[in-house]
């Protein structure tokens, strides 16, 4: 008997839940790795140490989120293929993407390694972490196939229904890189490197130890190894979801990433304390992230069967679960995040400009509630040119201009900026909601062939 879950029939907010929060936990888990990294840096070691890991995290999220948001163009096909019941095309799509993924995580291994130096020069690391960053980034990158690796079992998963295999490889990774980096920053005292090294052996160990648990799955399909080669058409199809994605991914990323070299031209402590704001920021944006791949995964598989009534309405029910827990992340985030800021830092200057910062974010949690969910909506219908557009737009039109003109108000303030993002967010979900009025009554009329939905 196969272990995937088919979302085409039955009741729908049950098996959404259901399928939600594994991802989250799994998300929850994945934010630990920097999270850890930083915790332990920042109670073992100097505010050097802090900026470093902060700036040289946030490149790798960069280049993670690409493979990650390449990833997704896997699991959609999937999910259709899954919901159109042809799961030997969706055996497939997963042999060929173990080529192409290994082949782009060769490509992004020498990419960080060779111009590690450049990035933190970009990124106007502070000069008293510049070393640290650059070494930081040249031993995360050197692991990019287990990165690739790690991402790439929890997209093939989640396309299968599956969102419990993805949590027991994050879980495995989290344990293996808390006990890391206590035994190389906090015994051994390596520092930045120490939570670098920490990070992959942590995910090189999560990777081996889920391929042993996927040996014991029941899959819908067969792997052969003659399959993991160069398909055109399955690859062709795979890019044409994924490559919007990614290069939104990526210019978003850059758009972030301007935006910490903003903030490290400002000095050190407001360097370190937006590094401590941001990985609290990853905290508060999980929900809203897991339901982003949830309704994607969910959703493609209704399309895939031409059952866009099921597709429309798990949509409701995603936005009405993130909208609540949006507003409860506003609330402590906005009275209580020099609380959430202090367990990252102990330094009482970094703590003011985390919680300063965390602000700005605390209205973000409420607008991405909702632009998440219909996010996950449009890739889930295989519209990712579409979010690609609205994240590029929101990214360049909307958070760097913004950021810009607070960053030249003197006194800077690190609420003004970090107002940009909360902004670029309101105006994306204006567009999704324009698009999403448009698609419900020209595209999904086209794609459905049931319009019956169980409401149970």
């Amino acid at each position: 008997m196969s272990d995937t879950k088919t979302f085409t029939e039955g009741p729908i907010l049950g098996p959404l839940v259901k399928f939600t929060l594994p991802i989250l936990f799994a998300l929850f888990l994945q934010s630990m790795y920097g999270a850890v990294d930083l915790l332990v840096v920042g109670k073992f070691a100097t505010s050097a140490d802090v900026s470093a890991v902060s700036t040289g995290s946030q490149i790798m999220m960069t280049m993670t989120n690409v493979i990650t948001a390449f990833a997704m163009g896997l699991t959609i096909y999937i999910g259709q293929k899954i919901g159109e019941g042809r799961p030997q095309e969706a055996g497939k799509g997963v042999s060929a993407g173990i080529f192409f993924f290994g082949v782009l995580a060769v490509c992004m291994t020498l990419i960080m390694i060779i111009f590690a130096v450049p990035f933190a020069g970009i990124m106007q690391a502070p000069p008293e972490a510049f070393d640290q960053t650059v070494s930081y980034v040249r031993i995360c990158g050197g692991g990019s196939m287990v990165i690739l690796a790690y991402n790439l079992i929890g997209s093939i998963f989640r396309g299968l229904g599956d969102s419990h295999t993805p949590l027991i490889t994050v879980a495995i990774a989290c344990v293996c890189n808390i006990f890391g980096d206590l035994l190389l920053c906090a015994v051994f005292h390596m520092g930045t490197a120490g939570a670098a090294w920490a990070t992959v052996a942590a995910q090189l160990i999560s990777v081996i130890l889920s391929f042993v648990l996927i040996r014991r799955k029941t899959m819908p399909f067969q792997v052969e190894k003659k399959e993991i080669r160069w398909n055109g058409a399955i690859n062709k199809t795979i890019v044409h979801l994924g490559f919007p994605l990614a290069l939104s991914n990526f210019l978003v990323g850059v758009s972030f990433l301007v935006i910490i070299a903003i903030v490290n031209s400002l000095g050190l402590i407001a360097s370190a304390g937006v590094g401590v704001g941001e990985k609290v920021c990853g905290f508060l944006m999980l929900i809203p992230l897991s339901f982003l791949q949830a309704l994607a995964a969910f959703i493609a598989q209704n399309i895939g069967a031409g059952k866009t009534d099921r597709a429309r309405k798990t949509l409701r029910y995603g936005l009405i679960l993130s909208m609540i827990s949006g507003i409860t992340m506003f609330l402590v985030t906005w009275f209580h995040g020099n609380i959430l800021a202090s367990i990252f830092s102990n330094d009482p200057q970094v703590i003011t400009a985390a919680t300063e910062y965390l602000k700005a974010y605390a209205i973000d949690c409420v607008c991405t509630a909702v632009l998440f969910c219909m996010i996950g909506f449009f890739n889930g219908i295989g519209m990712t040119r579409f979010v690609m557009f609205q994240d590029i737009f929101g990214a360049f039109c909307i958070r760097i201009p913004i950021a810009y003109f607070m960053s030249r108000k003197v006194p800077v303030s690190l609420f003004h900026l970090g107002v940009s993002t909360p902004c670029s967010s309101l105006i994306q979900n204006i567009m999704c909601i324009i698009m999403f009025i448009h698609v419900k009554k020209k595209v999904l009329p086209r794609l459905s062939k049931d319009s019956t939905v169980s409401t149970s």
